[in-house]
């Protein structure tokens, strides 16, 4: 159907600008909500110490004061709250970390403000020609102007540079009619004043500081668990093609001798080979799922048939049962055993391997020693291993357990695994 035609402005004309500043806070997100309801809080103050001061002057039609003062203070109050406005700005900017303390819009302010004040003193006395009038209405544009020194400046320079602010206005009081007694009273009057201001602008100015620093915690911790997960990932990748891909190495190697020789075991080899890497097909596969869990008694048996293999002669003592252990450390555990196979077959010379399952205190201890350690050994002196070992540091502190390679006997090399039977699931990731 075709649209109606009309020769002024629609309706969906009229409503775009309506909607448009709708639109444009929905987009905002929850920190720049929150720091522009605060801007504008600390905004609005401008214009009402102009108000006030206005206010105030109207309140009492009977003053005459000279027409050039009453320009003065009108002028003065609009320049004050211009610059109030861009002071405010500037300090939020400063307070959330964004820009340098606005010492010069400060001290512009702070001259405005103090203009403002004799202006007002020099309004005159009230209709009976005794009251000081205008000295009782000069104090009202300086709590005003306290904001931004109180959002951009720490409490306790701000607290300085209010006794100064006082100190000042002690003179347009007096020279506009007041006596001491009741200078000193309006000046009490007036520290209150500040510190309610203080205190209101600068929570507002903490409000979005906090709101700020919730959201860059909440993004750090997403970034946090992003790179939790891709090391969890790079982890396990290791720890599955580690010896898988180490056997299939040395098989294809026995293969390739054995071939060479004319001995028909080499087909057999291969097709170990062969199994190897569809099973190393599936794992991955699994990982990449987020379902692969490692299973002690599977790894236990797959470590003696590889070493083996190997000509390794592999020796399991298990004084605990394995069914007896919690399927979450019977996960670990498993991890365990992978690993520590894969750096017996790509790091050592062994000939012997002893594998020992215990329990003791609620805790469940791995032992894996080899006496296969080379002459000169691939790692420096005092190296805490590699990349497959740190890992399962971090795999079983994930778990409350630890790991430790206590001194054994030389030539030898010994893995001990420490996790607390009480620990919680399988490290397997939610989809």
């Amino acid at each position: 159907m075709q649209q109606p035609r009309g020769d002024g402005m629609g309706v969906d004309t009229l409503i775009r600008p309506v909607t448009r500043p709708v639109r444009s806070w929905r987009a905002l997100g929850k920190p720049q909500r929150t720091e522009m309801y605060v801007r504008w809080s600390l905004y609005l103050m401008a214009p009402m110490q102009l108000f006030f001061v206005l206010l105030a002057i109207g309140a009492n039609p009977d003053l005459d004061p000279p027409v050039w003062v009453l320009r003065f203070v009108v002028a003065a109050g609009l320049a004050d709250a211009v610059v109030m406005v861009v002071t405010l700005r500037a300090g939020l900017d400063h307070y959330l970390g964004r820009r340098d303390l606005p010492v010069a819009a400060l001290a512009t302010g702070f001259a405005l403000a103090l203009a403002t004040v004799w202006g007002v003193a020099l309004l005159g006395p009230g209709p009976d020609g005794t009251t000081p009038t205008g000295a009782l209405m000069a104090p009202v544009a300086l709590p005003f102007w306290f904001a931004p020194i109180s959002v951009a400046v720490p409490p306790r320079r701000a607290a300085l540079v209010a006794g100064a602010m006082m100190a000042l206005a002690v003179p347009p009081l007096l020279v506009g009619g007041m006596g001491v007694g009741e200078a000193v009273g309006a000046l009490t009057g007036l520290s209150f004043a500040l510190v309610v201001v203080a205190g209101t602008c600068r929570c507002s100015a903490w409000l979005a500081g906090v709101v700020w620093e919730l959201d860059a915690a909440r993004e750090t911790q997403s970034q946090l668990a992003v790179a939790q997960e891709r090391l969890r990932f790079s982890r396990d990748l290791h720890d599955v093609l580690g010896r898988n891909l180490t056997t299939m190495a040395l098989k294809s190697e026995l293969a390739v001798q054995l071939a060479v020789r004319g001995r028909p075991e080499a087909a057999d080899q291969m097709t170990e080979v062969q199994r190897i890497a569809q099973e190393s097909q599936r794992e991955v596969r699994d990982l990449v799922r987020g379902y692969r869990s490692a299973d002690l008694q599977v790894e236990l048996t797959g470590a003696r048939s590889v070493l083996r293999s190997a000509d390794v002669a592999c020796e399991v003592d298990l004084v605990a049962e394995v069914g007896s252990l919690p399927a979450a450390a019977q996960s670990v555990l498993g991890w365990v055993v992978r690993e520590a196979t894969t750096n017996v077959l790509r790091h050592s010379e062994a000939a012997h391997c002893r594998i020992r399952l215990r329990t003791e205190d609620g805790r469940a201890l791995l032992e894996i020693e080899n006496d296969g350690v080379p002459a000169a050994p691939a790692t420096p002196a005092g190296s805490t291993g590699g990349h497959g070992l740190a890992g399962l540091r971090e795999r079983l502190a994930a778990h409350g357990g630890e790991l430790h390679l206590p001194a054994a006997v030389p030539g030898a090399f010994t893995v001990l695994a420490v996790l607390p039977l009480d620990t919680t699931a399988p490290e397997v990731p939610s989809r």
